[in-house]
């Protein structure tokens, strides 16, 4: 029998056909970086992938089916410098400020949550006027007070402000590393912290997870009162064209998304029910008016 030479013309068609037979997203993966921040991003326990950052996760995972997804867990602050390196990584809740957008494009805002306050243990309202509403400049003028934060972490715009003040006047303890609101709390506890600024969902959450709510106090800080900017935060990814193209997608999603209960219930789930009313008002008459 006589082989045939296999004809050219057919090879590059067999070719041609094995290449769009690969998904146009082979190779591209987004790999979402998430905090040790319960209830935001659960990562174990019998509310593991429950959190509201985890649902929202999935719902925009669930849209971008162009591209593969992984996820790791990061400190903020490894999470900062992977997004300033320009590597195809995305945070699905940042909240802005100038330094951060000059290496990170912002989406439209992803979540709504309540503003940072200030918990401290009930024992020591007195040090604090015992009062339920505190101005946090005088609080940190008070060089007997020490507050803990997370390195690195975002408060929202107004909280942001006046820390920025502080910092370096030794009455503000910074950790970093994982288990960043677990171990200030501990340290709250301990009595080798006067206060922890918190978002209150995270508060209340860790609380339980302790046993330690009932001795607990928050109280509201006064300069993120007054308007809801402190109040939102959206996802980030490096930027990159890359970034951007993936923020653009994200946009059109959330334009779509965010008025579904899905998406509004994901953190309604953690909050105290005398909060849900007014997160509901805020969330319709502001919220999902917010498209910058």
């Amino acid at each position: 029998m006589v082989l045939r030479p296999f004809p050219l013309r057919m090879f590059f068609f067999i070719c041609l056909m094995c290449a769009l037979a690969v998904p146009a997203w082979a190779g591209d993966t987004i790999t979402w970086m998430e905090a040790a921040m319960s209830p935001y991003l659960i990562q174990d326990g019998v509310h593991k992938k429950q959190g509201y950052g985890d649902v929202i996760t999935r719902i925009i995972q669930g849209e971008l089916t162009e591209y593969e997804h992984g996820e790791m867990v990061a400190s903020v602050t490894r999470q900062l410098y992977r997004l300033k390196q320009g590597e195809k990584v995305c945070s699905i809740g940042l909240f802005r400020n100038p330094e951060r957008e000059e290496f990170i494009y912002f989406s439209l805002p992803s979540f709504l949550t309540l503003p940072a306050v200030i918990i401290i243990k009930k024992e020591s309202q007195a040090r604090f006027g015992n009062k339920t509403t505190v101005r946090l400049a005088d609080i940190l003028n008070d060089k007997s007070m020490m507050i803990g934060l997370s390195k690195d972490r975002s408060y929202g715009i107004d909280t942001d402000a006046i820390l920025s003040k502080y910092y370096g006047g030794g009455n503000i303890l910074e950790l970093t590393g994982p288990e960043l609101s677990l171990n200030l709390f501990k340290m709250l506890m301990k009595g080798r912290l006067d206060g922890v600024i918190a978002l209150p969902d995270e508060a209340l959450y860790l609380a339980e997870q302790m046993g330690i709510r009932a001795q607990l106090a928050t109280l509201a800080i006064e300069e993120n009162q007054t308007g809801h900017d402190s109040w939102l935060s959206s996802v980030g990814c490096a930027k990159t064209p890359w970034g951007k193209a993936v923020i653009d997608k994200i946009n059109a999603i959330l334009i779509k998304q965010r008025p579904t209960e899905r998406y509004r219930s994901a953190y309604e789930r953690w909050l105290d029910p005398n909060a849900i009313e007014q997160y509901r008002r805020v969330y319709r008459e502001f919220f999902l008016r917010e498209t910058f």
